[in-house]
């Protein structure tokens, strides 16, 4: 095949079925899945847009390196389907541009479309799906009689373990990703990265937040430890990344600068006067947007400097234990929070966005009095998730690796998606708004 596809040809659709993945997250965890189906006799094939892309995949044969413009990309991978007899599609996110372009030629020509992504309910798992995760989620179409009968079938699941690795492994993959497109990328003449930053500028942030991981975790220490010596009650807002593929898709029109505005303004109006409002930089923020300065400046204009903190990274868990309730866009973090039955306000279009959960009331009135969960409905979906499309491990650390491709391998295979859905429920979901049907 020509006309921007570089491959080299062999018997590859022979195997049983053909998994043909696209871009996974940084690091060798779409080539360790690769692995493992190609051991149960499946075929594994990778299309990648740029030297990053096909660093941390390993086996050449089977790598296809797309080096045309990506307009012309939607025809040549319904080419590449037929010429390979590919029959899945795997993904990591479904909401890049030439990931919503193939997840559309892929659905079209019948393919399984298998998508990957940051757990729901994290540290500990991955979320694993089928055809679309967030907004655009199967599980948005559920109704929650249906989860709550099946979670009275789920098993217990074993508790998380207590320490998973460290989020560095996960920039070191990014530092090294972008390096490779910065340096070795004459291969690949109409790469575009998908985000707003330059790859220099990707490659340079990363290199910056590994450099100055000890000097954040010193003043996270000091700026968490006066804020539990202060001993007054406090909300959390859960920060995300303002180029999160979440946050530009699922933010019902919303932009972090505009929500955290808003918030800061209502605080000032609405929250006693003894409460303070802690917001939480996502543990991979760096600093691509001054956000703790917008933070500041908000502040300042609404006279409530000396209650407004800011904390970078670091674990989440003993800040909500000591916390009144949370907002959030609609970070996965929310998990955590409602796990703890603490009161949840979301801006966002998110998979536990459900009235039994998170709080109906406006902004002012949940800043006066948050309204808190049904947590024992809430346990019940949460055992559900556990059971379904959350898979124990990670995407970084090599023990993660192996556990998380050992638990979804069966998964994959099945003719079953993860929740059990059948063909007459998702006929039905395709009229709903932000859920994609087979």
């Amino acid at each position: 095949m020509d006309g921007g596809f570089a491959h080299t040809s062999g018997a590859r659709a022979q195997a049983r079925r053909v998994f043909l993945f696209l871009q996974g997250p940084h690091g060798p965890f779409f080539d360790d899945l690769a692995k493992a189906l190609r051991a149960a006799g499946h075929g594994a094939l990778h299309i990648g847009f740029n030297a990053g892309d096909a660093h941390y995949w390993s086996h050449a044969a089977d790598y296809t390196g797309y080096t045309a413009p990506m307009a012309a990309f939607a025809d040549y991978l319904s080419a590449f389907i037929e010429e390979y007899g590919v029959s899945d599609l795997v993904l990591y996110g479904d909401t890049k541009p030439h990931h919503e372009q193939a997840k559309a030629v892929a659905q079209a020509a019948g393919l399984r479309v298998h998508c990957f992504e940051e757990g729901y309910i994290r540290p500990y798992w991955i979320t694993y799906e089928r055809d679309g995760s967030n907004g655009h989620s199967v599980l948005m179409g559920l109704s929650l009689e249906t989860i709550l009968a099946r979670a009275g079938l789920a098993h217990e699941t074993a508790a998380a373990p207590g320490h998973w690795g460290a989020l560095w492994h996960h920039t070191w993959y990014g530092c090294i990703y972008h390096g490779f497109i910065l340096f070795l990328n004459q291969r690949y003449p109409h790469f575009k990265t998908h985000r707003a930053q330059s790859v220099w500028r990707e490659w340079l942030l990363h290199c910056k937040r590994l450099a100055l991981i000890p000097a954040r975790a010193l003043d996270r220490w000091r700026r968490t430890r006066r804020l539990k010596q202060g001993g007054m009650p406090y909300f959390v807002f859960l920060l995300q990344l303002a180029h999160d593929a979440s946050i530009r898709h699922h933010a019902k029109g919303r932009s972090p600068e505009s929500v955290i505005a808003d918030v800061i303004k209502s605080f000032a109006a609405a929250a006693p006067a003894h409460y303070r409002l802690v917001f939480k930089a996502h543990p991979l923020e760096d600093g691509r947007m001054p956000v703790q300065a917008f933070i500041s400046e908000q502040a300042a204009a609404c006279g409530v400097s000396d209650r407004v903190d800011f904390l970078t990274g670091g674990k989440l868990g003993a800040l909500l234990d000591s916390a009144k309730a949370a907002l959030t866009i609609n970070s996965t973090a929310g998990q955590q929070v409602l796990y703890r039955g603490l009161p949840l306000k979301v801006f966002g279009t998110s998979v536990y966005d459900r009235p039994e959960f998170v709080s109906p009331q406006s902004l002012s009135a949940f800043l006066r009095e948050p309204q808190k969960p049904d947590l024992e409905t809430y346990r019940a979906y949460r055992r559900f998730l556990l059971d379904t499309s959350q898979i124990r491990g990670g995407f970084y650390t090599k023990p993660a690796r192996k556990i998380a491709v050992r638990g979804v391998l069966d998964k994959m295979l099945s003719a079953r998606d993860p929740y059990h859905t059948d063909q007459s429920l998702r006929r039905n979901c395709a009229t709903k708004p932000m859920v994609v049907c087979v």
